[in-house]
């Protein structure tokens, strides 16, 4: 052994040497290698973040490990030459791509997004909103946000594509501000929608100080009436009759709306309880895994590391901000015109930005800190999950003019 290694010296340190500058350890030493230590670290502290703190955890778990991954150097797993522009540049897949590449094509394509939406709907109870109709412009004026998001991000000096993906974190709606992002500015993405989820589990944080500021005692205490009770028919026609109406209104909303409404129409027909609960569960955790390594992996060192994201995270806060505030202050103003039996609580207006169900709650503890007998939860899903119907028919609108 001794003797062959003797003889062939030279060869043997040949191939050690090729050896170490083929690791991922020599590639830290280039020019973009400490942007890459950089970003593990952020991805780590987003794990941190998921884990220990519960922030959101089954999305950004996996936005951080997709992070992680795309930051090892030389790992080879996600290309963004191959979606430079924009666009996707088949002719190079096949030979260049690697599994985060083709794992992204859901995202590109706007499937993920779709598929959520599905699962979504299977979720959620229209009832409240269908009770109280007026929830509807609760949720209309927390999108408030979104176009005020938009005019301040342009004014700043981002392009108009750019403006409309920051502007829709405002709507709270992770899925939605995947879906528009990717189609209008996918460079954009891994900011976005770290910022996006990061912010949705800051809602207890965010909201309490605003809804305080803009609401008195008094109007923290108001008692609303008990909702009425709806239908079968009614919660089985109100995903058809919207559908219909957004659809032909906005047909660019239509993919987002569509996959919301027939999950809703799974649950609450009753007859496909097998699908509902598929799509309830397994296919929306399948889904939400592929989604999150794949929006993790766009958060490269280059499109991470600049002065446009720490913009894009200070937008994101203002956004939610303005959300918050549109809907308490239209809940104040409608009051003003109402008989004192109907007025309505200003707290859950608050709840238009559509995190469901988490900002309904918010709405619940802060009504409580004021009167422990005053039980807003059910009044605060009618704008809850009116938001999210209104973050969707607000990228379709955003969609329609720069799409």
């Amino acid at each position: 052994m001794w003797n062959f290694l003797t003889s062939n010296s030279s060869f043997v340190w040949d191939s050690l040497r090729d050896f170490a500058g083929s690791t991922g350890i020599a590639a830290l030493f280039d020019t973009m290698g400490w942007g890459n230590v950089a970003m593990i670290c952020v991805a780590f502290f987003l794990l941190y973040l998921a884990i220990k703190h519960k922030f959101e955890p089954l999305l950004l778990l996996t936005i951080a490990f997709g992070m992680l991954l795309t930051n090892l150097p030389d790992a080879n797993m996600y290309h963004t030459s191959l979606f430079a522009g924009g666009h996707v540049h088949w002719e190079n897949f096949v030979a260049e791509a690697g599994l985060l590449d083709y794992l992204y094509l859901g995202v590109k394509l706007g499937i993920y997004p779709c598929l959520i939406f599905v699962g979504v709907g299977a979720m959620t109870d229209f009832g409240p909103l269908i009770a109280n109709p007026k929830s509807f412009m609760l949720g209309a004026a927390a999108q408030i946000s979104i176009f005020l998001t938009f005019i301040g991000a342009y004014a700043l000096g981002f392009a108009p594509n750019e403006a409309a993906s920051i502007g829709i974190i405002g709507g709270a709606d992770g899925p939605t501000a995947i879906y528009l992002t990717s189609m209008l500015a996918p460079e954009l993405l891994g900011p976005i929608a770290v910022a996006a989820y990061s912010y949705m589990a800051l809602v207890p944080v965010i909201q309490p100080p605003i809804m305080r500021a803009l609401t008195t005692k008094k109007d923290r205490a108001i008692k609303m009436r008990q909702l009425r009770p709806v239908s079968k028919t009614e919660k089985i026609l109100f995903p058809l009759i919207i559908t219909v109406i957004i659809a032909l209104l906005l047909p660019s909303a239509a993919p987002l709306i569509g996959s919301l409404m027939l999950g809703n129409l799974m649950k609450e027909c009753g007859v496909v309880d097998r699908l509902s609960k598929t799509v309830q569960n397994e296919l929306m955790n399948i889904v939400v895994i592929f989604l999150g390594l794949t929006v993790g992996a766009t958060a490269t060192a280059e499109a991470f590391l600049n002065f446009r994201t720490l913009g894009i995270l200070v937008l994101g806060v203002v956004a939610f901000g303005f959300g918050t505030a549109g809907g308490v202050l239209l809940a104040k103003f409608m009051n003003l015109f109402s008989k004192e039996e109907n007025k309505i609580n200003p707290l859950i207006g608050s709840a238009g930005v559509s995190a469901v169900p988490m900002a309904a709650r918010v709405s619940q503890i802060e009504g409580q800190k004021e009167d422990p007998s005053n039980y807003l939860l059910m009044h605060a899903m009618g704008p809850n999950v009116a938001g999210v119907v209104g973050s969707a028919v607000a990228a379709g609108i955003l969609l329609s003019f720069l799409g």
